[in-house]
Formats: structure tokens, sequence, C-alpha cells
């Protein structure tokens, strides 16, 4: 068996991968371009990608390929219609970063909501040395508890990320934008509900026709002025030009992102320029990524590939 790994550099060089080997030749690309990869498969029997476009273009020279596996859960990079007409099978991975992702979530809201940048280059810049009192009040910061945190997106991360909320003693309500029936034990809400009431919001939601766009201009608006926005699901659920006239007119106290429309960042983006940490916090989509999660992930992979072959 020839097991070919397309961009084995989004995995991260930390992880072992040792495991593959046990079951056959590993070739391992960093990266690999649309045109790289016809050449690069030819004789693969599985393939390792993250996101790679597979479809005739790509994978058309691969003969005797017969799985694909995805090291992530989103497979919109998969032309399944074609690796069907080609009984070529696909897997995917859930569940694997839900901890790392609820971790980052908060924080991503403590940064913000304990301005931690303005605190930390305070002592680092030494005017806390012989301060005139032991306590510095320039900046001020609120608790979680007693406030409202809405979730957009009550999946597995959206659920934890509630009951470690609730933990903190938050009121917690959600809202699932494809209405979905309410889900035992969680408080659902209307849209409109969830931004007029919520001092945090959160949004865990894939992104699909119920989502794209729906953090926009309008919605912004009906949020309170003091409300912190995390997104945490994926870039384009938000309009970025309506997010950031959000923050620079005060629409909306702060935002911390992990995900943007365009990954790697665009220098056209227009959150580009806001520098106040104390308003913005973007994270360069790691919110997946700890050392246990990738892990994990691919741990789970070299799983479907010996249940696929029977190893």
């Amino acid at each position: 068996m020839k097991i070919v790994f397309l961009d084995a550099k989004t995995i991260g060089d930390d992880i072992d991968l040792s495991a593959y080997d046990a079951l056959g030749e590993v070739v391992k690309y960093g990266f690999s371009t649309s045109e790289e990869v016809p050449e690069r498969v030819k004789d693969a029997d599985v393939l390792v990608i993250n996101k790679i476009e597979i479809n005739e273009q790509t994978i058309g020279t691969a003969k005797n390929l017969k799985l694909v596996c995805v090291t992530a859960t989103g497979t919109n990079n998969l032309d399944k219609e074609y690796l069907e007409k080609r009984g070529i099978a696909w897997r995917n991975v859930a569940g694997y970063s839900t901890e790392s992702v609820t971790q980052h979530t908060f924080a991503l809201l403590f940064y913000l909501l304990e301005k931690l940048r303005y605190y930390d280059e305070y002592v680092k810049t030494e005017k806390y040395v012989n301060d005139t009192i032991f306590t510095h009040f320039a900046e001020h910061f609120n608790e979680i508890s007693g406030k409202t945190w809405g979730i957009i997106g009550l999946g597995t991360i959206g659920r934890r990320v509630a009951d470690i909320a609730k933990a903190f003693g938050a009121h917690v309500v959600y809202y699932s934008a494809s209405g979905r029936s309410a889900q035992e034990g969680y408080e659902q809400v209307d849209f409109d509900t969830l931004l007029s009431k919520s001092d945090i919001v959160s949004v865990h939601a894939p992104l699909n026709e119920y989502t794209k766009d729906l953090m926009n201009k309008e919605a912004f608006a009906k949020m309170k002025k003091t409300a912190i926005f995390l997104n945490l699901g994926r870039g384009p659920i938000v309009v970025e030009q309506d997010l950031c006239e959000a923050l620079e007119t005060g629409e909306i106290a702060a935002a911390g992102l992990d995900v943007l429309c365009e990954e790697p960042m665009s220098e056209t983006n227009p959150l580009v320029k806001i520098k106040d940490s104390r308003k913005l916090i973007i994270t360069p989509h790691i919110a997946w990524a700890s050392v246990e999660a990738r892990t994990r992930l691919m741990q789970i992979i070299v799983g479907q590939i010996k249940e696929f072959f029977a190893l």
C-alpha cells in the first residue's frame, strides 16, 4: 500500500506520524499545488489531505486510488460525485478538536474581557514598579457570572462551551440557524433575542446557506454596545467590513476571531487596520490545533485506514 500526504505541513512538524509507516510505503509532501497533484498521486492507494482540492483534474491520474482521508471535519474540497463515480471512498474526522476549540474560545474571551495585553504591557514597561498603590484601575473588566452568553450553533463544541459558561455562572441561550428543534437542557431563542440580550456571543456553527453572512451590519446593530463577539466557526459567517465598522463605531465592544473569510489573511481585509487589542484579537486558525487534538486526529485516520483495508 502506498500512502501519500499531499499537504503534511498543515498538521505540523511536531506530530508523530510513524504509525503510518507500519501500514505501507509513505510519501509526505509539505504542500502541493493543484498542478503538482496529478503526478504525485499516480500510484497512490491512499491520500491524506487537508485543503487540497480533490476532483477529476487533480486525481484523474490516480489509477490505484481507493481511499481519501481528510484531516478535518469539513469536506467542501472533495468532489464527492466524482469519487463515487470512481468507486473511491472518503473519510473525514469529527469531534477530535472539541476540547481544543472550547479552550481557545475562553482564551479569546479572557484576553478581551480582562484587557490582558494592556495589563501585561503595563507591568513589562515597568509602570508598576514603585507605583503609588498595589492595584491599577485604568482598564475595567467584568465577571462572566450573571452575564448572558449567546451561542450560535449548538453542536458538540457549542454544547461544551455552554456547559463551561454555565459553570462560570452565565445564563446561556442559543440560536439554531437551520431551525432545528430545541435541545433538552438548553434554552433556544430567536436570532434577534440572542443578539439583543447577550453580553457575549460566540459562533460555533458550520458554514452553510443558513449561516453565510449571518453576522452582518444589521446583526451587529442589534447587539449591546458592551457585547463581546467571538467567531470560532467559519470566516464567511461574518461580513468582515460590517464587523470592522461595528468595532470602529463602538456598535459592539470587542471581537475575537480564529477564522477569516480568506486564510491566510489578505492585506485587503478591513480588520487589518484595527490595532487596538482591547477591541480585536485575531488568531491564525489555531483553535483546533492543540498538540493533543492533532495527535488524536492522526490516530483516528490511522484507524480509518486499518478499518478500510481490514488490517
